[in-house]
């Protein structure tokens, strides 16, 4: 019996490229770091960042003085421009999003698609990948498609509110939402170590859901954004000559602590709590931003050593995936937790914004 009070996510696929590469970016960036402090600097933070794989789908180099990957796309003085990093999304995202939208197990469900929402803010291409995954997987050519652009981290929660609401206005839709992001096609060749740091965040990977009105999975609730004040410059994301350049101050992680302390005691309607206090909830699915972001999340809202386990064991094993990150977390959740359990997710991108929902394990 489908229930027309609101939308569950049913199913969550996920994917990653087969080449492992967090290793391969430690040694080969080591090189361009021409200060001993900073070289102990960045191998301090390598120990402490609580990631040990990061996945591309540049196979990694066997000669690193020569170039990071096999392809040559990272050669010492000798990066590829914006261009060729796009020409390869266009042609390698669309194999790895499939690779997630397989995992739902749809099969032949996938010709009762009725909606696709795309977020990515790692490449851009039209025809985009929505009409190249509607090809690739013979899907109605009619279905209404929506992409999510350059929103950051924080798209994932954007893609399941577009999700929620369409179901909302039309009960027997069937969504599929892919957040798809190729985050180490845009190495920086520099020798700025917050630059550096920043690049030893994030890797390649894929997530696919399914949002209905079909009541199992996890149920949706609410949604509320907020904006810390002051942050405008904290975390950006701009197209450049060679690639996409990431900005990401070290300021966020202690800005992101004061907001929530903050949240958590205003008590009100208003706040992203919705009056209601921290132990009201039973799961955290936090983006995994990185370790300094679960541990801003966990000092602001005073969360136990538990709470973001399933964050930062998908930190562990793929790093910052951007806008795929926290859907990783939420299929965790969703193998793991008990139903009836009542949760709160949250994830931040530029502006500097907090996007948050609720949501019900339904079983």
């Amino acid at each position: 019996m489908v229930s027309l009070a609101g939308a569950y996510i049913n199913r969550i696929g996920t994917a990653v490229p087969q080449h492992d590469v967090h290793q391969t970016f430690i040694g080969f960036v080591d090189q361009f770091l021409s200060e001993r402090k900073d070289k102990l600097i960045f191998r301090r933070m390598v120990q402490r960042s609580g990631i040990e794989h990061r996945y591309s789908t540049l196979p990694p180099s066997d000669n690193l003085e020569a170039a990071a990957d096999r392809e040559g796309f990272f050669r010492p003085g000798q990066f590829v421009g914006t261009g060729a990093r796009m020409q390869r999304f266009e042609t390698h995202a669309v194999d790895l999003a499939q690779q997630a939208i397989e995992a739902l197990g749809l099969q032949e469900d996938l010709t009762s698609i009725t909606h696709m929402v795309v977020a990515s803010c790692t490449g851009f291409t039209a025809p985009g990948l929505d009409q190249q995954l509607m090809e690739r997987l013979g899907l109605n050519p009619s279905i209404e498609r929506t992409m999510v652009g350059f929103m950051g981290c924080a798209a994932a929660v954007n893609a399941l509110k577009v999700s929620h609401h369409i179901v909302r206005s039309e009960p027997s839709a069937r969504v599929l939402v892919v957040n798809l992001e190729l985050c180490t096609l845009h190495l920086q060749e520099t020798s700025d170590l917050e630059v550096i740091l920043s690049a030893l965040l994030f890797g390649d990977g894929c997530a696919a859901s399914l949002v209905s009105a079909e009541p199992k999975g996890i149920a949706l609730k609410d949604f509320r954004v907020a904006t810390i004040p002051d942050t405008r410059d904290l975390i950006t994301w701009r197209i450049g000559d060679a690639g996409f350049e990431m900005s990401l101050s070290g300021e966020v992680p202690q800005q992101i602590t004061k907001a929530l302390r903050h949240e958590a005691t205003r008590n009100d309607d208003g706040g992203i709590l919705r009056g209601q206090h921290k132990d009201d909830f039973d799961l955290w699915a936090v983006h995994a931003g990185g370790r300094t972001i679960l541990d801003a999340v966990e000092q602001g809202l005073d969360l136990g050593p538990e709470a973001l386990r399933w964050s930062r064991n998908v930190l562990r094993d793929f790093g910052n995936m951007s806008s795929a990150t926290l859907m990783f977390v939420l299929g965790r959740i969703m193998q793991d937790a008990p139903p009836s359990s009542n949760g709160f997710g949250m994830a931040f991108g530029p502006g500097l914004v907090a996007e948050t929902f609720r949501f019900t394990l339904a079983g």
